[in-house]
């Protein structure tokens, strides 16, 4: 197995990367009027998956990196979330938006993973 080095190592952060670029991409096509809501909403929680895989990459201990891989997990739901919604109201088409979904279900596997083998090594 690779050594892990930095976050940049991580299998986890550059699909977490992708996928906010992705909703960043889908999320042009909303009309002025969602800048300051759905299209806020999406690009902040899809970024803050990848942010909090850092944030907690960064941190001294592994408590608080499973803390912030869980908050992770719960800005990857919030980001599927807004784009069901945007689906719903006729803002993105299933086209667009089912291979977003699709990467980040995978996303959430491997992030459950990750979170699994951590737990799986003893303490801090």
């Amino acid at each position: 197995m690779d050594q892990i080095k930095s976050y940049r190592d991580l299998k986890v952060w550059p699909r977490a990367m992708d996928l906010a670029q992705a909703v960043y991409e889908l999320t042009r096509s909303f009309p002025k009027e969602e800048q300051f809501g759905l299209t806020a909403q999406a690009r902040r929680a899809a970024a803050s998956v990848a942010a909090n895989i850092v944030e907690g990459y960064g941190r001294s201990s592994k408590g608080s990196y499973l803390n912030f891989l869980r908050i992770a997990q719960g800005s990857l739901k919030e980001a599927e979330t807004h784009l069901l919604l945007a689906v719903r109201v006729g803002l993105a088409s299933d086209a667009a938006s089912v291979p977003i979904l699709s990467e980040a279900d995978e996303l959430g596997k491997m992030l459950r993973a990750l979170i699994v083998r951590l737990e799986a090594h003893g303490s801090d």
